[in-house]
């Protein structure tokens, strides 16, 4: 793990490109979860089915409290990162999801706050979770059935709280998205997780498999958005393409205004700089989109290079340091000096 670079000569610029062009600022709470589900990258943290099947890969200890990550993600979105996500796995399951999602600190109209998670959970904390500031909820949704939901998250979990889940958060949030990962065991069911989706008005963003080495084993299972974009034709014509801002190429659909997004990789990637001399970019195919910050105290530009994962545990108890670090990091990889 890298520590961090010298306050001096900050270079500002590539972290303000990066957030100019809507990247990410993702905050995983825990790397616990209640599922487990083949792909599962943790956010470059040990997976679930690693961990049960070999107990000695454990994930890494939590090192912040509540107070630490609200500290991170003030000082951060002062310096410009405005979309911020929360991640786990599973983020209802961390002792730090209700002190730090009731304590958001404000933001103004240009920034959104989002929880990403499973479903399961919703029902059980929807009391507090109406008090928060969170703009939207985001669902994994990669089933739809008793039978697909078991091969692929290896639950026994039904689908039916996953459902209900979806539904308390449509009670609490204005704004509910789904996300599937179209694979094959969930190809069978994929329209009908787009009507579920269009019924209710909500938003569904369809995504084709992006290789790490954690869902390697299984790289049969990966199948294009094809069938799915053929489908959503017959549906609409209002199709638009976005290859600006970071990450994969997307499509764009809306269905009696309801929009669908498919993130399909024959429309490339962006590495908006960043990724410019990285060794591994002839073999990336998300480009650099998200900075991750994790509950061990680290962040990281990408899931493909563990070598770039910082510590910022020395700086907690001088946040305003943060920002500053960050941006160092951030250019140091754009120059190919990390």
């Amino acid at each position: 793990m890298n520590s961090p670079l010298p306050m001096t000569g900050v270079d500002w610029t590539a972290l303000r490109n990066f957030a100019a062009l809507h990247g990410q600022l993702r905050i995983s709470l825990t790397p616990k979860c209640n599922e487990k589900c083949w792909f599962c990258h943790n956010e470059g943290d040990v997976p679930p089915p690693s961990t049960h099947l070999h107990r000695d890969a454990r994930p890494r200890e939590r090192e912040m409290n509540a107070d630490d990550i609200l500290n991170v993600v003030a000082v951060l979105m002062d310096a410009g990162l405005k979309r911020v996500y929360f991640t786990g796995r599973e983020p209802l399951l961390s002792p730090l999801a209700r002190p730090v999602l009731t304590r958001l600190p404000e933001h103004g109209a240009d920034a959104t706050y989002t929880l990403i998670t499973n479903g399961t959970l919703i029902r059980t904390h929807q009391d507090w979770l109406a008090t928060t500031a969170l703009d939207k909820v985001k669902v994994s949704l990669h089933y739809f059935s008793d039978e697909s939901l078991k091969a692929i998250a290896n639950t026994r979990i039904g689908i039916a709280t996953i459902l209900d889940g979806i539904e308390a958060a449509r009670e609490t949030f204005e704004r509910v998205e789904i996300n599937t990962l179209v694979q094959r065991e969930n190809e069978h069911e994929l329209h009908d997780i787009l009507d579920f989706a269009l019924t209710r008005r909500m938003p569904v963003q369809f995504i084709e498999l992006v290789d790490t080495d954690f869902n390697a084993a299984r790289k049969g299972s990966a199948v294009g958005a094809q069938a799915i974009i053929n489908h959503l034709r017959t549906l609409t014509s209002d199709e638009e393409t976005e290859l600006s801002g970071v990450g994969q190429g997307r499509r764009i659909f809306r269905v009696d205004g309801i929009e669908i997004d498919v993130i399909h990789r024959e429309l490339g990637r962006h590495h908006v700089g960043q990724c410019g001399t990285c060794p591994v970019k002839p073999q990336c195919v998300e480009g650099f989109w998200s900075l991750r910050v994790d509950h061990a105290g680290g962040i990281q530009p990408c899931l493909l290079r563990d070598d770039l994962r910082m510590d910022i545990r020395p700086l907690l108890t001088t946040p305003h340091r943060i920002p500053a670090t960050v941006a160092q990091h951030v250019s140091a990889f754009t120059e190919g000096t990390l």
